[in-house]
């Protein structure tokens, strides 16, 4: 049986979808101000393996991911490149055909529904007047704003007391509001870039879009809500408060998110500027060595990436696809998939909460006996591309151009060896690693 890490049990719970055999996935999408980092790579395929494997399990998936397109990163951004804020539409798109293109490199699946913030501002505006109805919102000079403190429990997911919460990072102090911890369900602004609404021209707060289109698509409880570590609080913490303010029932069965990337041991992010986009990766990388490097790693745990990490997964990669670069699934049958020993092994990992780990452990100690069963290697294979998204095809190898940069770091390593300057050898070797030359050296 599946089990899942609920993040608000904290515990590991059996998997029982709301209705039998269905599942209803919403994973948090991107905000389309500029193009998707490793973070957001990480996130997107740990969710398209499980939707993925769900399938694989036999269940009935409907994923939906949502873009908010419209936000002040995007307005600010089309300000500064086009000095007028109502061209943020421009800008959205950009940045969600970019995203695309990146999601298909790393072979994610299209989820089923892929709602845009602004195509459902009228269910969003319905949501808001609800809230204000039965008193859990309020109007305020055009804005309208959720009473947290009328929602019991608040917290309950990021375990958090509201009495210890700090008003301010992320949630906005505004001294007019009846509570600082109030937050925004609408926010009033100029006609050229929002919307016309019974309070006036303005755009939808952030917490209630998710809560809006998630409602839309599944009228009802989600089975699994997704989505990286940050947006526990307060992003989904807020989406808790309002969908289950104006529809009395738990929002959602279980809450999944993965962990940081981290560079340094900090975790990456634009803010920080320590980040690297998904696009600068895949000029050096196949999308396929980034994928498998990412599922590598459990997604409850902190990945601290390297690019010398990432030559290492490089290589063990192409050790796979060597393994079956000579196997045919055409006729592979799933039931006898579903009935490989190596594969069952496997999908027990998935089934300890999506352990991508142990997964890969086992398979890598099963390559050798598999080598002399062809049958058995082809539903392998065919688990890996289906369930675990890896395409297996061969890796195109670098072009290497020696330059004179190249060829001045290989003199100065050679003299600092001469040298017996280890330290300096030693770094020398690994900036020319990360330029993708491998040093193999000779005896002094």
């Amino acid at each position: 049986m599946l089990r899942i890490t609920n993040t608000f049990s904290g515990q590991k719970e059996p998997f029982n979808p709301s209705f039998l055999g269905k599942v209803k996935l919403y994973v948090c999408g991107i905000t389309p101000y500029d193009f998707s980092h490793i973070g957001h790579g990480r996130c997107y395929v740990v969710f398209d393996m499980i939707y993925r494997y769900l399938s694989f399990s036999g269940y009935q998936v409907s994923y939906c991911r949502n873009f908010t397109d419209i936000d002040d990163k995007l307005l600010i951004k089309a300000e500064n490149e086009f000095g007028d804020a109502a061209r943020y539409p421009e800008i959205a798109q950009r940045y969600i055909d970019a995203y695309q293109d990146d999601m298909r490199a790393l072979n994610c699946l299209t989820p089923d529904h892929q709602p845009r913030v602004t195509q459902t501002i009228p269910q969003i505006i319905e949501f808001v007047q609800g809230l204000i109805a039965n008193g859990s919102a309020y109007q305020l000079d055009g804005s309208v704003y959720f009473r947290v403190r009328r929602f019991e429990n608040y917290g309950k997911l990021s375990k958090q007391d509201i009495n210890d919460l700090c008003s301010g990072a992320r949630i906005g102090v505004d001294d007019a509001k009846e509570d600082p911890l109030d937050f925004a369900l609408w926010k009033a602004d100029a006609p050229a870039v929002s919307y016309e609404s019974p309070w006036g021209y303005g755009r939808p707060g952030w917490h209630i879009e998710c809560s809006a289109m998630a409602h839309d698509y599944f009228k009802g409880a989600v089975d699994i809500h997704g989505g990286g570590m940050d947006l526990m609080f307060p992003h989904h913490e807020n989406e808790i408060a309002q969908s289950e303010s104006l529809y009395p029932a738990p929002f959602v069965k279980y809450w999944m998110h993965n962990a940081f990337v981290r560079i340094n041991k900090e975790k990456m992010s634009k803010s920080l500027n320590n980040f690297f986009t998904l696009k600068d990766i895949l000029k050096d990388f196949d999308p396929m060595v980034l994928r498998f490097y990412f599922m590598k790693h459990y997604y409850r745990g902190p990945l601290d990436f390297s690019l010398q990490d990432l030559q290492v997964a490089e290589k063990t990669y192409k050790r796979l696809v060597k393994q079956f670069a000579d196997i045919s699934v055409a006729d592979v049958q799933l039931v006898d998939v579903q009935e490989n020993a190596v594969v069952q092994a496997m999908a027990a990992c998935l089934d300890d909460d999506f352990n991508t780990s142990g997964l890969f452990g086992i398979l890598f100690e099963s390559l050798e006996a598999l080598q002399h069963d062809t049958p058995a290697q082809a539903q392998v294979k065919y688990f890996l591309i289906h369930v675990m998204g890896l395409t297996l095809n061969a890796i195109a190898e670098k072009e290497v151009i020696m330059t004179q940069e190249i060829q001045d770091l290989i003199d100065a390593r050679n003299q600092a060896r001469l040298d017996k300057n280890w330290a300096l050898s030693d770094a020398l070797r690994d900036q020319l690693h990360s330029l993708g030359f491998v040093v193999q050296d000779k005896k002094l």
